[in-house]
């Protein structure tokens, strides 16, 4: 213990990390904690964020804006990936968590630390998403965990901790869900949601207005994109970070976004939260349309593919893994002709597809018409699907050949007719 002199603590000012500032001060003597908050869209969630790091008892706190990079250089080429985590879960906890370590070592150099520290529990997935970038930009830092080494078992623990040491949180023990909000998502974990058979209650969603609450009236709205990167919002070009905050903007008065999941952890276990991602679900919805018109179906069918590895990958905190990095050249590639606009009504809770364009678009309805030849001849159909259904045929022809039918052979029910 005695031989790290500094450390940087990833800082959010919630209840974990809150507790953790007067701990490192208890259990490393003469170690400098400097806090770090990486700025990726928490708005309110910043507010006196240094001073309260300040009076906990660390050195400092370094606040980096980090909403565009993490708009441009992480969102939008998941977005481009189309990736889901069992098909549900927009990653967005799990894509922020390389970007806020990346900055936290780049901090940690700056500062000529020796060490890092982040409050991610001893059960969950974001240790490993903290560590194995810490261990694939800068290996020779040390990492604390102090939830994999303090004899704080609850929730309620870490408020009477913070209580001690007279450091304000904004959890109770009446309200006691885990938070984590940032561009992409506001997500919500513990509390009654330990309980999933049990409804989450309304009081409980914060940015999202329920979609019984919603507007009666739709609402259109029109998304263009360039190279499958979202560029405006209703003929209005901005940069990524607004863009993903005007979409949000419109999405969350229209209960777009939520949902509820019990999900597979890296560690092994399940565990249920609940999820708002107003912006993020209009973009996949968009993106995913725009690539029907011009992708064909190997590509896009294997894209698809390959969508559930890399959300695995994201999702198991492999951002900077090799072969994250080798799929999104692959990516990259496919969304050259992904250019366009989409077209959406938003209505209580659903995003509804009204049109789609592109420049690009396979879609080409005078080449589908019936009785032009010079792309498709409907005699040409004949042989393809003889030899398309050739292996069929033999296996059949084979079955026949031995007893006469084959194991599709309409059974004869004429045997079980009563006299």
């Amino acid at each position: 213990m005695t031989q790290i002199k500094k450390i940087v603590l990833a800082y959010s000012g919630g209840l974990d990390t809150s507790a953790i500032v007067p701990w490192l001060k208890n259990h490393y003597p003469g170690a400098e904690v400097i806090c770090f908050c990486a700025d990726i869209g928490q708005e309110e969630e910043l507010g006196g964020l240094p001073e309260k790091a300040v009076a906990s008892g660390a050195t400092k706190c370094i606040v980096r804006d980090l909403r565009e990079e993490f708009a441009g250089e992480f969102l939008f080429p998941m977005l481009q990936s189309g990736a889901l985590y069992e098909k549900q879960y927009l990653l967005g906890t799990a894509i922020a968590r390389p970007l806020i370590a990346k900055e936290l070592v780049k901090v940690a150099e700056e500062e000529g630390a020796d060490a890092i520290a982040h409050g991610a529990t001893g059960k969950g997935n974001d240790q490993v998403r903290f560590e194995l970038t810490v261990k694939a930009l800068n290996p020779k830092l040390q990492v604390i965990a102090p939830w994999r080494e303090w004899n704080l078992r609850s929730r309620e623990d870490l408020i009477e901790y913070c209580e001690e040491y007279h450091v304000p949180v904004k959890a109770s023990k009446e309200k006691i869900y885990s938070r984590d909000r940032n561009l992409w998502h506001l997500s919500h974990e513990g509390g009654i949601l330990e309980d999933p058979s049990k409804e989450p209650e309304e009081s409980m969603f914060e940015w999202t207005v329920s979609p019984e609450a919603a507007p009666d009236q739709a609402e259109i709205i029109e998304v263009a994109f360039k190279r499958g990167i979202p560029v405006s919002v209703n003929g209005e070009a901005l940069s990524p970070a607004q863009l993903v905050m005007k979409v949000n903007e419109i999405g969350a008065r229209h209960g777009i976004g939520r949902i509820d999941l019990v999900e597979n952890r890296l560690v092994g276990m399940k565990s249920h939260g609940v999820y708002e991602t107003p912006g993020g679900t209009i973009l996949y919805n968009a993106h995913r349309e725009l690539e029907s018109l011009c992708l064909d179906r190997d590509t896009s069918h294997y894209k698809e593919q390959m969508g559930v590895q890399y959300a695995e990958l994201v999702y198991f905190g492999k951002w900077y893994h090799s072969l994250r990095e080798a799929m999104q050249v692959f990516f990259d590639h496919t969304q050259r002709t992904v250019t366009g606009w989409v077209r959406m009504k938003l209505y209580k809770g659903n995003v509804i597809i009204i049109g789609r364009y592109s420049d690009y678009s396979l879609y080409r309805e005078d080449y589908a018409t019936f009785g032009e030849e010079d792309v498709y001849n409907q005699k040409d159909a004949h042989g393809f699907i003889t030899l398309f259904g050739l292996q069929m045929k033999v296996r059949a022809m084979l079955e026949q050949s031995d007893n006469g039918k084959t194991r599709y052979a309409q059974p004869d029910y004429s045997v079980f007719k009563r006299d």
